[in-house]
């Protein structure tokens, strides 16, 4: 029984490093956004993305580093309004916008170094149209306002579809 499994393992070892190939065709596809708010490692995960900027020295280095998180928090903010956690979605959206915002300083930081952008520039294209695409699909799901009470503080009152139409703004003005 014991060299049945290592056989399966090896296989398997072998299908993931040797075949190259997916076999879903997509022009961009986002993340799976990892832990979500509440889970334990939730923070850790936070406190590691915010290391990675340092490894992600360059231009396009700080490209990849912001569009990667810019995707990872558009997933999460769109998981959490499914589950109708506006508050953190919102805030989750946020993020996403910042992050971003911060894509296309970083590749014309790398333009005026003289390096070739085109493909980065059709990466940020395809990223842009989808996350269009998504946003318009959070918009038809959300409250077009949400008022957060916490217990012992203020009400807060969130317009989502504000911060939604902000977001497709931002992700459409990728070549000013």
């Amino acid at each position: 029984m014991g060299r049945f499994y290592q056989v399966s393992i090896l296989l398997c070892l072998f299908l993931f490093v040797f075949v190259g190939k997916s076999f879903a065709q997509s022009s961009y596809v986002l993340p799976y956004p990892g832990a979500m708010p509440g889970n334990k490692v939730y923070k850790l995960n936070q406190i590691k993305d915010k290391f990675l900027k340092f490894w992600y020295f360059g231009d396009f280095g700080q490209f990849d580093y912001n569009l990667k998180l810019a995707d990872k928090n558009l997933v999460e903010a769109k998981i959490l309004f499914d589950y109708k956690q506006y508050l953190l979605g919102y805030q989750a959206l946020l993020r996403s916008d910042d992050y971003y915002q911060k894509v296309k300083p970083a590749l014309k930081l790398a333009q005026t170094h003289n390096k070739d952008v085109s493909d980065k520039k059709t990466l940020l294209s395809q990223a842009s149209q989808k996350h269009v695409e998504e946003l318009m699909k959070m918009k038809k799901d959300v409250p077009q306002d949400f008022n957060w009470s916490p217990e012992k503080s203020p009400s807060t009152n969130l317009n989502l579809w504000q911060a939604i139409d902000n977001s497709i703004k931002i992700r459409k003005n990728i070549y000013d």
